[in-house]
């Protein structure tokens, strides 16, 4: 069953992810990542993210070429690349960009617009969560609140009916017994900033060199800097 955000939205083709992924990065914000489990719907309303380019990005896990964890971002577009984090926690990717060039755009945090209550229940299985702000604020919590780890990787976001859809934010259909338009890239429905990304070391955390994280201005989910 496809959940109200998805009926209401607009799912990007794969040809919307074939672009520069600073334009992806910027274009994901107030974007809706749904889940779809056994155990219910979550829905996040994305308000943080940051954009990797493979070789040109010494920040960028494909900064030294393809190899087995990175598989992933060398391929299809429109695809989750999820890996663990230094054996801790897991982090969610969106594909974008020609094959071969390895470029992904990092979802760090959003706001949960549907199935809170199973996001907060995942979330409390994994450890403390104080308010509901909390619940997807920071890249591991999102991962955790919207049922995602590794089996997650290559998963296709760019079919409407599939277990994981990415769509732009609400369009106004003509009927509801059509299919939402594709529409273009359109403005973000708020101010956006950026700033260095959380937590890389060497040339790729400069700010100068790469203020390649975006979020939504004062929006409260967003999640702290960090210096690597």
């Amino acid at each position: 069953m496809k959940s109200p955000e998805v009926i209401l939205s607009s799912v990007p083709g794969r040809d919307w992810y074939l672009r520069p992924v600073l334009d992806v990065a910027r274009d994901l914000l107030g974007a809706t990542l749904t889940t779809r489990t056994p155990d219910g719907v979550v829905s996040l309303r994305l308000t943080e993210v940051e954009a990797y380019d493979g070789a040109t990005d010494p920040g960028s896990h494909a900064y030294r070429g393809p190899n087995r964890r990175n598989a992933t971002m060398f391929g299809e577009p429109g695809r989750l690349y999820v890996y663990r984090h230094l054996g801790l926690h897991h982090c969610v990717n969106v594909v974008c960009g020609p094959e071969g060039e390895a470029s992904a755009v990092l979802v760090r945090a959003g706001e949960v617009v549907d199935g809170a209550d199973l996001a907060r229940s995942r979330r409390l299985a994994s450890g403390v969560v104080r308010t509901d702000r909390d619940l997807a604020r920071g890249p591991a919590r999102l991962a955790v609140a919207l049922g995602l780890d590794l089996p997650a990787d290559g998963v296709d976001v760019t079919d409407p009916d599939g277990a994981v859809v990415l769509a732009r934010p609400p369009v106004e259909p003509s009927s509801l017994a059509e299919p939402a338009p594709v529409v273009e890239p359109v403005e973000t429905p708020a101010a956006v900033r950026t700033g260095p990304r959380v937590g890389v070391s060497g040339d790729g955390g400069r700010a100068d060199l790469f203020p390649w994280r975006f979020w939504l201005d004062a929006e409260p989910t967003v999640s702290l800097y960090r210096k690597a």
